[in-house]
């Protein structure tokens, strides 16, 4: 498996992302928070990065994934737990090939129509799709936050004392 990171999947075309997905084994079932990146990916790099801070500050950061096969979303820059849905192996709506499927329609009365499916793309990194009603509509990333990501080092220099 190559190793990919977020920014990599930013910069990649509907069928890149498509091929990549497909390509991909489901891998484990995560537990605890993953980061979230949303990829849009329509506009090129200069639409797809800024519009994933954007989101990330704003919106959506990722999502918390228990070992009872729930998960729930972290919303806003509070990290707000919101918006649970049911976590199980099966096959994609994308290639009928196992994915791992987050499913909203029998527990979340806002996200009833929503389905997202992750595979592992690269060690720890997930790429998922979200369909709304069966059509697919976006992309997203999840990453186990690990010491060593480049987020991590960057904070990690940002809170050193200085002198």
């Amino acid at each position: 498996m190559v190793a990919l990171t977020e920014k990599d999947l930013l910069k990649m075309s509907d069928g890149g992302l498509v091929e990549l997905f497909r390509t991909s084994p489901p891998g484990d079932i995560p537990h605890g928070p993953l980061e979230g990146t949303g990829i849009v990916p329509w506009g090129g790099r200069w639409v797809a990065g800024p519009l994933a801070r954007l989101v990330r500050m704003a919106l959506w950061r990722g999502k918390v994934f228990d070992r009872a096969g729930y998960l729930s979303n972290r919303m806003t820059a509070f990290d707000v737990l919101a918006i649970v849905a049911q976590v199980y192996t099966g096959p994609s709506l994308l290639d009928e090939q196992d994915c791992i499927v987050i499913d909203y329609s029998r527990i979340s009365l806002v996200a009833r129509g929503v389905r997202d499916e992750i595979r592992e793309v690269s060690p720890g990194l997930y790429l998922g799709v979200v369909w709304l009603l069966g059509a697919r509509v976006c992309w997203f990333a999840l990453r186990v936050p690990e010491i060593g990501s480049e987020s991590t080092k960057a904070e990690q220099t940002a809170n050193r004392p200085s002198g």
